[in-house]
């Protein structure tokens, strides 16, 4: 045993503290020294979760590999050892270099190859860590790709915390994704979340130290409580979702933003509209992802943006060719002018002869911008409703200054102009239009149709949910309204609703809060845009809620214009009609009209829209034609990012599928062998007192489920998953599981057809990262203690023992693993180490697997005791070898980026030292010390298992584990 402040350990070394022994899970480096989290595996503390400083605990001492104890298997089919075996093995870190997925492709989602080719783009093992910016178009499935990437950090022991930030809308939606498709709980700190946070920790308590995976609005993390507490907390992987919210340097977002980006490992941003047309928002976007891709003077590494951002559309090849019949062609624009009705015309030519076109040249305005009767003028093409509100507005500034008031002339002109709409409410040609074709799709209360309107204002939300519940004779619960302005909760109810076939929802209408991120296809092929907004890209996005991966219907795009008989709105009317037509081009053409006025903000392209509308503009020159873009794909910033996403992709998914395991054939073959041993074949009774007894153990082979009773130290793992969840589903009661992808694939889309109205599945995927498989691989390496390995028999001529090398970074991270086996043959000078390239691979070579009798317990466990120090030093002195290696490799990357650094530092000499290049001088720093941490530090050899020819005799068991066959 070696005494130490700093042990030499990783993942699945036994440490004995305070005269108990722990296993090590997880290896941290903080300014104390190691962190140790650990799983107790002797008698008293069998179970327990625990963490320690060996700088404190100076006590704590680390099992020498050279010592371990052989000791003989005697249970059926060598079950203990396979079952200690598939755990060590499950419990080692896929290392950092393996470009391989390894979990992936186990999820509950289709992992088609363009998904597949981003995730293997952010796992890049030539970078040093996972940066990416993904900003494929709307509807191809950014959060399933984030998935996937989280999947594969864990996995690699890079994703125990992970932040989440996403729309405020969208947090159980996310969620939901999350745990239900790729087996990863995220506690959601919404404001219901936040309150039960405040119950059930100190106020002085970090939330980020108490829950390991988070999903939080920027909203929310707005608090200062929350912004505080991020400054000190340190993340494995951190997502931004809707990332373009973030570029502007001035906002509290883009704060937020820089102080989460230096303190984690990973960082993947997502947006589909990354470039909001300003290229220094866009370089604060890359400069978080990697600071010195960005240049000190704000250039661009166009290197470096190739391999930090994935971008494709619908019509990209890698996408086109693949997406089939889960994602339905939309059928063609439905843009519909409305003739104005005689009170509609009456607002409109008093809105051209007094407010925009006035003869004078001057409107009654008195304000201080000259865009007020612009303003008006998109409210009246939104409904009377909107324009009496903006009307009331005006007259009554609530919070305004006295110089902003409206005159004497301007109070008159908008009185009457209030006159005219008032009319115009019971006399709307554009809401009958509205109604009429709602009755041509079928919209009643006794139809399963649906539909999505939108509006970008409030008050034409509410009064068409007036108007249609009355007109279409609907349940007030059949017309929904949704906006920015409801609560976190209520936006997500109604989000949750819309999804399930039982919903009552009939007609979401919805402002724009709804047109990012939010998935409206799974019931809805109908959206009707009731007004337009002057912008391609929220025409786009709004699109996209329907137009999307998993639509299996063609959707209908319906658009209302109204068309006032006035001559001055005809152009009005004419540049609105071409803003929809070139849309459609550009969605035929490439997939994204992001490109095609080149502004990459709403903002922007409103204004630009509004300059046409004010005739100083034409429309044909501000929003270009698809094949003068074609034409000149260098002309933008962005125009490259789109340039990156057609280069031709991977056109069939080449990635080698994951070995088979020899130990077990499936995941609920490893749980059912665990449970049973575990409870010594007793886990078909019901649970005694303090869980001693059985679990209710029940499997259903023909359906493909299990069910069973969740013992109290699973069900303390469990408490993290969603309350909503564990409440609808009575999880912590009796949990069921889906064994099968088919299975739970049909279970989880039957749940949108749950009467409940629950969109969690009734049995949960058994999936590769499933915390039951965590908690039962935890129960089978505590049974065994005091660093013993078990002798089995299998296909080998000599007896030979298995093992494992690891390489660990000063942060506790596995960047190399070596399986081994070292042969003993007595014509060998010294014993042979033969290098496998996987655990299974290694397993296949000596014949140990699930099929293998075990006659009785291996005999002379003595002389096989003297080979463990000679096996030990032997994969030592090899994995020294790899280790030197492995070194030369990460010291040529970590050069490499050293020296980019250095010449941005350089650079930056030369320029005067302001206060945001100061800022951005200080992140470079932070990034460096953080990437020094990432070499590799440590190596370790742990012996696995002991195989000797089947021929060997049966001996004295010393496992009470069973009868041999």
């Amino acid at each position: 045993m070696t005494v130490a402040t700093d042990l030499n350990v990783a993942p699945g070394s036994i440490v004995l503290v305070r005269d108990e022994e722990w296993l090590v899970t997880a290896v941290d480096q903080t300014s104390d020294g190691q962190l140790l989290h650990v799983i107790g595996t002797s008698e008293l503390v069998r179970g327990t979760t625990a963490s320690f400083y060996p700088s404190i605990d100076t006590a704590a001492t680390a099992l020498d590999p050279h010592d371990a104890k052989v000791i003989a298997d005697g249970s059926s089919h060598y079950r203990k050892a396979r079952l200690w075996l598939e755990s060590t093995i499950r419990s080692t870190s896929t290392p950092l270099s393996d470009p391989s997925l390894t979990v992936a492709r186990g999820a509950l989602a289709d992992s088609l190859p363009y998904q597949i080719s981003a995730v293997e783009k952010a796992l890049d093992p030539s970078r040093l860590r996972t940066r990416i910016l993904l900003a494929d178009a709307v509807g191809l499935g950014k959060t399933l790709e984030i998935g996937m990437i989280l999947s594969e950090l864990i996995r690699r022991g890079r994703g125990e915390r992970i932040l989440i930030v996403c729309p405020r809308h969208v947090l159980e939606q996310t969620q939901n994704e999350m745990w239900c498709r790729f087996d990863i709980p995220f506690v959601r700190l919404d404001s219901l979340g936040v309150q039960r946070v405040r119950q059930r920790i100190p106020a002085n308590r970090n939330p980020f130290t108490f829950y390991k995976r988070v999903i939080i609005s920027i909203d929310t993390l707005k608090q200062d409580r929350f912004a505080h507490d991020l400054r000190h907390h340190h993340w494995d992987a951190v997502v931004i979702d809707e990332s373009h919210n973030v570029t502007n340097s001035s906002s509290k977002n883009n704060h937020l933003a820089n102080v989460l980006a230096p303190n984690t490992d990973a960082l993947i941003l997502a947006s589909a509209t990354p470039h909001n047309g300003n290229p220094d928002s866009f370089a604060e976007l890359i400069r978080l992802l990697e600071p010195t891709a960005v240049s000190p003077t704000g250039e661009l590494n166009k290197d470096d943006l190739a391999s930090l951002v994935v971008r494709r559309h619908r019509n990209s090849e890698e996408v086109a060719s693949v997406v089939g019949g889960e994602w339905a062609e939309r059928q063609p624009m439905d843009n519909r002018l409305i003739a104005a009705s005689p009170a509609e015309d009456a607002v409109a030519a008093e809105l051209a002869d007094t407010w925009l076109h006035p003869a004078s040249g001057t409107s009654p305005y008195t304000g201080r911008t000259s865009l007020f009767p612009w303003t008006l003028a998109k409210a009246f093409l939104s409904s009377p409703a909107a324009l009496s509100e903006t009307i009331a507005s005006r007259l009554n500034p609530s919070g305004k200054n006295n110089e902003n008031l409206p005159g004497p002339a301007e109070i008159r002109a908008l009185a009457t102009l209030q006159d005219l709409n008032d009319a115009a409410f019971d006399h709307s040609a554009k809401y009958d239009a509205l109604v009429g074709y709602l009755r041509s799709i079928s919209i009643g209360r006794r139809s399963s149709e649906r539909a999505v309107v939108f509006s970008e204002r409030v008050p034409t939300l509410h009064w068409l949910r007036r108007k249609l519940i009355k007109d279409l004779k609907l349940a007030d619960d059949q017309v929904r309204v949704l906006h920015g302005g409801m609560t976190d909760i209520e936006q997500q109810e109604v989000v949750e609703s819309f999804k399930q076939s039982g919903s009552p929802i009939r007609v979401l209408v919805t402002g724009d809060v709804a047109s990012e991120g939010v998935n409206l296809h799974l019931q809805c092929h109908q959206l009707i845009h009731y007004d337009i907004p002057w912008s391609l890209i929220r025409i786009e996005q709004r699109n996209g809620r329907i137009d999307r991966y998993g639509q299996r219907h063609r959707p209908q795009i319906t658009t209302l214009l109204l068309e006032p008989s006035t001559e001055s709105w005809t152009g009005d009317v004419h540049v609105l009609t071409r803003l929809l037509e070139k849309e459609e081009q550009a969605h035929k053409a490439l997939g994204d009209a992001a490109s095609l006025m080149g502004e990459y903000s709403v903002a922007a392209e409103e204004n630009t829209i509004r300059d046409v509308l004010a005739h100083n503009r034409d429309v044909d020159a501000v929003v270009q034609d698809v094949d003068d873009l074609a034409a000149d794909p260098h002309q933008s910033l962005a125009a490259f990012l789109d340039m990156i996403g057609s280069q031709p992709g991977p056109q069939a998914d080449t990635t080698p599928e994951p070995e088979a395991d020899p130990l077990y054939r499936t995941s609920v073959d490893f749980l059912s062998e665990a449970v049973a041993d575990a409870y010594d074949g007793n886990q078909s009774q019901a649970p005694g007192d303090g869980g001693t007894g059985g679990i209710s153990w029940q499997r259903f082979s023909e359906e493909h489920l299990v069910r069973f009773v969740p013992p109290p130290d699973l069900r303390t793992r469990l408490e993290v998953l969603p309350d909503s969840y564990l409440t609808q589903r009575h999880v912590l009661s009796s949990m069921t599981l889906a064994t099968t992808r088919q299975e739970a694939d049909r279970l989880l889309k039957n749940s949108l057809n749950d009467e409940s109205g629950s969109s969690w599945p009734e049995a949960h995927y058994l999936g590769p990262l499933h915390p039951v498989l965590d908690w039962a691989a935890d129960r089978c390496l505590s049974a065994l203690s005091r660093n013993e390995i078990f002798a089995v028999r299998g296909s080998v001529i000599h007896p030979t023992v298995l093992l494992v090398g690891t390489i660990t970074n000063k942060r506790g991270q596995v960047i190399s693993a070596v399986w081994m086996s070292v042969i003993f043959d007595p014509d060998e000078f010294q014993p042979v180490v033969d290098p496998a390239p996987s655990s299974a691979a290694m397993l296949r070579d000596v014949g140990f697997g699930q099929q293998l009798n075990n006659p009785g317990p291996v005999a002379n466990l003595g002389a096989l005791q003297e080979l463990i120090p000679q096996a030990v030093r032997r994969a030592g002195d090899y994995l020294g070898q790899v280790s030197r290696a492995t070194q030369q490799d990460a010291e040529q990357r970590v050069q490499g980026w050293n020296q980019q650094v250095d010449n941005w530092s350089a650079q930056a000499e030369q320029l005067p030292l302001r206060g945001s290049m100061k800022r951005r001088r200080v992140d470079v720093e932070r990034e460096r010390a953080l990437i020094a941490q990432m070499a590799p530090d440590r190596r370790l050899v742990r012996p696995l298992l002991v195989v000797v020819p089947a021929d060997t005799p049966v001996g004295t068991a010393t496992t009470q584990s069973g009868d041999g066959e």
